[in-house]
């Protein structure tokens, strides 16, 4: 008996270790960006964590309303990065939270509706918005590889190469290791730079020593939230992008684990996350989508019972109650994280063309869906007073860059292939194009 619940613990802790430097690095970046200070990124960081744990729970606790019952780890979405930036720089902090609030309650409301919304996000438009917020990122993970915008060493040689030597040590640990060390490579990545830094005298540990080594998670922590529309707008455009992705894994666990995934399944699988929005959104967290890292981790284990995946919950859920762990974390420096970035939103939007590489590009429409929206949300996001001159309700849909670029993808997208004319020939005979 006790063999086995240490079977079980280890593959849990697995688990958290797989998905940790993901759960950790969205609000340390989001945080840096906002500029919060040592002790609430703590905060941010725990209370994240925390969250991760209690929406993990909610999605593989399958009841009469909610949760799909599959060995899913969820965790913040790494798509909502940059929006949660681009609002909290625009409409203050307190507007992401109404906004993640009221993106929760859209998805638990559309939940039963969303498999018949799912025609118009076809992977012509998924890809397409995928690849803009990894692309909109970029730019961040650059300002940290030279160590922090505003920071007095910006741009000095200590600090590029920190980065670059972090970056190095990543794409070298993933090309010679396999399995779960191979999956675990940003984590082993970001502890190596951080020691290198430590003897270069750039880590500073007083947030650390400062931190308690209890506390209990507060509901509105950064103050009550306020409720804009384009921010609204932008966080259930990212809700919706984010539950296309989650039904592929769905999909791809419901294959490894034997079971037939039903419309049902799908609509309690949604629900849980729209409910994991809500609670981040109270407690000051993230939206929380399913984390393909873990879906991965149980490829190669071969483990596919639900009690490793409520141990690695409870442990998220524990660790979340120790500031001085979520405190670690803040010690990196911004050069080594900036390193570490330029991977992992890399591969955002090397995710957004993976998913690019199921459109039909014989199809000169999908071609042009894809040119415009790319074009259109990265245009905003470099040139971001282009339509300032816009009347207001006009510039919801145009001051932000992945709003513009998701609204454009839609648009085109119902245009060339929703209400195209059924007898219309396609570009190249003998061969039906698909979005």
């Amino acid at each position: 008996m006790n063999g086995n619940r240490l079977k079980i613990a280890s593959l849990g802790i697995q688990h958290v270790l797989a998905m940790y430097a993901g759960a950790v690095i969205v609000p340390l970046i989001i945080g840096g960006a906002l500029g919060l200070t040592a002790e609430q990124l703590t905060y941010l960081v725990s209370i994240d964590i925390m969250t991760s744990g209690v929406a993990t729970i909610l999605q593989v606790w399958r009841n009469k309303y909610f949760g799909i019952g599959l060995p899913i780890v969820l965790g913040c979405t790494f798509t909502a990065v940059a929006p949660i930036i681009a609002i909290g720089n625009s409409y203050g902090i307190s507007a992401i939270y109404g906004a993640i609030i009221v993106s929760g309650i859209f998805v638990v409301l559309i939940g039963k509706y969303f498999g018949k919304l799912v025609r118009f996000f076809p992977p012509v438009v998924t890809g397409s918005v995928v690849t803009i917020i990894g692309i909109t990122l970029v730019p961040v993970a650059m300002n940290n590889m030279a160590g922090g915008e505003g920071s007095s060493d910006f741009g000095s040689l200590s600090n590029i190469g920190l980065a670059f030597g972090t970056l190095l040590f990543i794409v070298l640990l993933f090309r010679f290791s396999k399995g779960f060390i191979r999956s675990i490579s940003i984590l082993i990545g970001l502890i190596a730079g951080t020691i290198v830094a430590f003897f270069m005298g750039k880590v500073d540990f007083s947030a650390v020593m400062e931190a308690s080594w209890f506390h209990m998670a507060k509901p509105f922590y950064f103050g009550m939230p306020t409720f804009e529309i384009t921010p609204i707008i932008t966080m259930i455009l990212v809700a919706m992008v984010s539950l296309v992705e989650s039904s592929g894994v769905y999909f791809a666990l419901g294959d490894i684990c034997g079971k037939k995934i039903e419309e049902k399944d799908l609509v309690k699988g949604y629900r849980a996350e729209g409910l994991a929005s809500i609670i981040g959104g109270i407690f000051n967290s993230f939206p929380y989508t399913t984390y393909s890292q873990n879906v991965g981790l149980i490829q190669i284990s071969g483990v596919r019972t639900s009690n490793v995946i409520y141990t690695a919950a409870g442990m998220l859920i524990l660790l979340g109650f120790v500031p001085k762990i979520g405190a670690i974390t803040t010690v990196i420096p911004p050069s080594v994280l900036g390193g570490a970035m330029i991977a992992m939103f890399g591969m955002v939007v090397a995710s957004g063309i993976k998913m690019l590489s199921h459109v039909e590009f014989a199809s000169q429409e999908n071609l042009l869906i894809i040119a415009c929206s790319v074009g259109m949300g990265l245009g905003v996001s470099v040139v971001p007073g282009l339509f300032s001159q816009l009347p207001e309700n006009i510039r919801i849909l145009t001051e932000n860059g992945i709003v513009a670029g998701s609204f454009t993808a839609i648009l085109l997208n119902i245009l060339f292939n929703e209400l195209k004319i059924k007898q219309k020939k396609p570009d190249i005979i003998g061969e039906p194009k698909a979005s």
